[in-house]
């Protein structure tokens, strides 16, 4: 494996960053050293992950490689989905204007929003009582 050539893209998404690599291979893919069924539970999430993949029709010619961290499960799935895209613009450019089309190559930018002084949350104010 150290001769073969690998592909290198990171995604991000809400807090997590994703660290992925494409390697020709049969389509294994590892997350965090576990498989994709060990760390993911729901089948949505999986579909996430893979809809790079199978838009450009490479379902099965490479394996994913990924570090994951930060934030939750879909944060995490988006990134990785985020990081498949910029691996296979590396293997090929010319997916580009499908996987752009798709949004697939846009950093989703939505951030939690700070919590204010005065108010219990980002946006919840405290109880109103007139008397």
């Amino acid at each position: 494996m150290a001769n073969s050539v690998q592909y290198y893209g990171t995604g991000r998404r809400k807090k997590s960053v994703a660290r992925v690599r494409l390697v020709p291979g049969s389509g294994i893919v590892t997350i965090n050293n576990r498989g994709i069924d060990d760390y993911f539970g729901l089948e949505t999430l999986k579909t996430i992950l893979n809809q790079p993949l199978v838009l450009t029709n490479t379902i099965g010619k490479f394996d994913v490689i990924v570090n994951v961290s930060g934030g939750g499960f879909t944060g995490q799935a988006g990134a990785i989905r985020h990081g498949i895209a910029r691996a296979l613009l590396e293997v090929d450019e010319e997916f580009r204007p499908a996987l752009k089309a798709a949004g697939y190559l846009t950093r989703d930018p939505r951030m939690k929003e700070r919590k204010k002084y005065g108010l219990k949350a980002a946006r919840r104010a405290p109880q109103f009582s007139k008397r």
